[in-house]
């Protein structure tokens, strides 16, 4: 039901943080960006964009570069900003009812194939500061994508999800310093084209 409205319409921009190097060869359509797969990948395997925020992307970037391994292992001596045009496509979205249903019940059958496995393998536990590794996230974003493989339903294209990050922005606020929507770009034939970003 509703699948008519999986696919968002438009295309958004995302702000991927990188090497200045490798991003001006981006750009310049000479190199490409590789998926993170890591497992402790907020939205599984993709290449990672902040949606709408060029300046999360350069934090992020600039925190890689002055030695933040928990973050990334990616080496980055002059941080940078790559703007994307993306069209989300067939999208997890994480900000619909129907996306987060989904994913409890991927986490639920998660919890029961690790119950009744015959190893001694245990459910992974997000961990750190604003659960910054989140290993737990990202094996039931991977189960989800193969339940649905598995079941002949179309692959998701993107993955996109708000994320509460940081200190409270004030006193009492219900909002965080670093709040932010970031996409999981799966197929990379979703990003339509790359730019530099504007500064003014």
């Amino acid at each position: 039901m509703w699948d008519l409205y999986r696919r968002l319409p438009g295309f958004v921009l995302g702000f991927h943080g990188c090497d200045e190097t490798h991003g001006r060869r981006v750009i310049a359509g000479k190199a490409q960006l590789k998926p993170s797969d890591n497992e402790y990948d907020w939205l599984g395997k993709g290449i990672y964009f902040w949606e709408s925020n060029p300046e999360r992307a350069l934090q992020f970037a600039s925190a890689v570069a002055a030695g933040n391994t928990r973050i990334s292992r990616a080496t980055i001596k002059k941080p940078f900003v790559v703007g994307a045009v993306i069209d989300l496509g067939v999208c997890c979205n994480l900000l619909d009812s129907r996306a987060l249903a989904e994913l409890a019940a991927a986490h639920s059958l998660l919890v029961e194939s690790v119950k009744t496995g015959s190893s001694d393998k245990k459910m992974p536990v997000n961990k750190g500061r604003d659960n910054a590794a989140r290993f737990l996230d990202c094996a039931v974003v991977r189960f989800m994508h193969a339940t649905r493989a598995a079941a002949g339903l179309d692959p998701y294209d993107t993955v996109r999800g708000a994320f509460s990050e940081g200190s409270d922005l004030y006193e009492g606020s219900g909002f965080s310093e670093k709040a932010h929507i970031q996409i999981a770009v799966c197929n990379d034939d979703c990003i339509k084209g790359y730019f530099l970003p504007r500064t003014r």
